[in-house]
């Protein structure tokens, strides 16, 4: 972008960032990336890495910046329940309003990828937890 008295340059991640913080503000969205961007970021934590701010922010983003304009791509988990086309519409307008009225690009379009539908396991606590779950069957 071109100012009177200089340039100013905007980083992909931004734009990711950004785009990440407004799919998650969705309602029936429960975390951005494809399977393996989720199995990297559990493996970080249990290790102790954990994920820096930004990067839980843009992880299942993508974008490609063209001059004033941007293309996204976003990577979806869904909650069980919610309607899938509703939640990605909904994800797809509130992305495009954000990058463009936060960094005054133009979005050209934001392509969806639902790649998993998260459903709440009730019997969390039994079957994450081995021992007690074998001390029933003594």
């Amino acid at each position: 972008m071109a100012a009177e008295r200089g340039t100013t340059t905007i980083a992909d991640e931004v734009v990711e960032k950004v785009a990440g913080i407004a799919a998650r503000e969705v309602p029936g969205v429960y975390d951005l990336g494809g399977d393996v961007a989720r199995v990297f970021a559990a493996v970080r934590d249990r290790i102790g890495l954990g994920e820096g701010e930004g990067e839980s922010a843009n992880r299942g983003v993508s974008v490609r910046l063209e001059g004033r304009t941007a293309t996204v791509r976003v990577t979806l988990v869904i909650e069980y329940g919610f309607v899938v086309y509703s939640v990605a519409e909904k994800v797809r307008t509130k992305v495009i309003s954000s990058v463009e009225n936060l960094l005054g690009l133009e979005v050209t379009a934001v392509d969806i990828v639902v790649d998993d539908v998260h459903v709440e396991d009730k019997d969390q606590e039994r079957t994450g937890n081995d021992e007690a779950r074998a001390a029933d069957y003594a």
